[in-house]
C-alpha cells in the first residue's frame, strides 16, 4: 500500500493535464490543417456532397419559362389526319362532288351521299381507298384522291397566342399553392416537387399527343426561394432565404448571431423524411465551425433550426415552438421523441 500511495498521488496530479490535453485535442491546433467532414441526416447520405442541389423541385410560386418549338425538320413514317386539320376529297369524274373542310371535334367530316365520315388517325392514303370502295354503289369506278392542304392549323393559333416581340414563341406561367399550372393546349398539369425535367418530359408527351413535331422547353424563369427556419435563442430568429444548402453555423448567422445564453451542445435540427418529422442534436462546441474537429452538419431547404437556452430543459419547450412552424406549412406534428435522451455527452 505504500509503494502504491505516490503512484495514486502521480496519477491524481496527472489528471487535469489528461484532462486539458483531450479538450486540445477536440480542437483545431495553430497552424494544424484537418479534413473536415460533412455530415447531415443518415437518410440524405445518398445526397452528399451537401453543399450542392443535386436537383431542384419546382415548388409553389416558381415561375416558369415555356419555350415551344415547331420541329417541322423531323422525318415522319406515317402521316395521319388530325382534328386540326383541313381535308380535301377530290373526284375526277363528277367534280361537283368535290369537298373542303376542317375536320371536326370530334373527328368526322360530311360527304354527300354517305354522310359523317371518320378520319382521326387515318393516313390520306387509307382515307382515299375506304372512299374509293364506298363510292362504288353510288359512282361507276369513282376515281378519288385525298389531300390535306392545311394540317398546322393548331400550330398556327398557337403562334398567333404566343408570340410577343420579347420573348419570341414563349409562355411564362406560375405554379399555382396547388401545385398545378395551366398550360396552352394542354390545360393543368401537376408540376410541384417533380423536377424541371421529368415536367418537361410529361410536357412534350402531352404536346406530341396533340400536334405532332410540337415541342416545348421548360426552364426555371424565378425560384420563390428555399427557405429554412431558425428558432430559438437567437437576436433574428424567423424563415431564411437560401439558394443551396447550408451549415448550421451559416444558418445561425442569417439569424445574427445567438445570444450569450445559448445552449450550442444542443441545438435542434428538424427534417421532413417520408411523411414525418425526424429530430437531430447537433453539438456546434464540437464543430469545426467553432474550431473544434467535428464535421460541419448541412441544412437542406425547409429544415428547422432551434437553438435552446442553457437553462431550458424540457423537450415539450422546444416541440412547442418548432410546431408553430410545421403547422404553419401544413406538415403536422409528430415530435414526440426527445433526442436528448439519445446524447448524454452533449451537456
Amino acid at each position: 500500500m505504500r509503494r502504491s500511495a505516490p503512484l495514486c498521488l502521480a496519477l491524481l496530479l496527472l489528471a487535469p493535464m489528461w484532462a486539458c490535453k483531450k479538450k486540445e485535442a477536440e480542437h483545431i491546433g495553430p497552424n494544424e490543417e484537418v479534413v473536415v467532414a460533412r455530415k447531415s441526416f443518415s437518410f440524405s447520405s445518398d445526397n452528399a456532397p451537401y453543399d450542392l442541389l443535386n436537383a431542384y423541385f419546382v415548388q409553389p410560386g416558381d415561375v416558369l419559362d415555356v419555350l415551344y418549338q415547331i420541329q417541322t425538320w423531323k422525318k415522319k413514317d406515317s402521316f395521319s389526319v388530325q382534328v386540326d386539320h383541313d381535308i380535301a376529297i377530290n373526284f375526277v369524274d363528277t367534280p361537283e362532288l368535290n369537298q373542303e373542310q376542317p375536320v371536326r371535334p370530334n373527328g368526322y367530316i360530311s360527304l354527300p351521299y354517305i354522310g359523317s365520315y371518320y378520319v382521326i388517325d387515318k393516313t390520306p392514303q387509307l382515307i382515299q381507298e375506304e372512299l374509293t370502295e364506298m363510292y362504288k354503289q353510288y359512282l361507276r369506278d369513282p376515281d378519288i384522291y385525298v389531300m390535306v392542304p392545311e394540317f398546322r392549323t393548331a400550330i398556327r393559333e398557337l403562334k398567333a397566342d404566343l408570340h410577343t416581340a420579347p420573348r419570341g414563341l414563349s409562355r411564362l406561367v406560375t405554379v399555382r399553392p396547388d401545385g398545378f399550372v395551366t398550360f396552352p393546349m394542354v390545360g393543368e398539369v401537376q408540376v410541384a416537387n417533380r423536377t424541371i425535367k421529368v415536367v418537361n418530359e410529361a410536357l412534350n408527351e402531352k404536346y406530341e399527343a396533340l400536334i405532332s413535331g410540337l415541342h416545348v422547353d421548360l426552364f426555371l424563369e424565378k425560384h420563390s426561394g428555399s427557405l429554412i427556419y431558425i428558432l430559438g435563442d437567437v437576436f433574428k430568429p424567423g424563415a431564411f432565404q437560401i439558394i443551396k444548402p447550408i451549415t448550421v453555423a451559416q444558418a445561425i448567422s442569417l439569424a445574427n448571431s445567438f445570444k450569450p445564453s445559448a445552449n450550442l451542445n444542443q441545438i435542434v435540427v428538424v427534417r421532413k423524411h417520408e411523411g414525418q418529422m425526424v429530430a437531430k442534436m447537433i453539438n456546434l462546441n464540437k464543430s469545426a465551425a467553432l474550431g473544434g474537429r467535428d464535421g460541419l452538419f448541412y441544412l437542406q431547404p425547409d429544415d428547422i433550426v432551434y437553438i435552446p437556452k442553457r437553462r431550458l430543459a424540457k423537450w415539450a419547450d422546444v416541440v412547442g415552438e418548432i410546431s408553430e412552424v410545421l403547422l404553419f406549412r401544413g406538415w403536422g406534428v409528430s415530435l414526440s421523441h426527445d433526442p436528448w435522451d439519445k446524447d448524454p455527452d452533449n451537456k
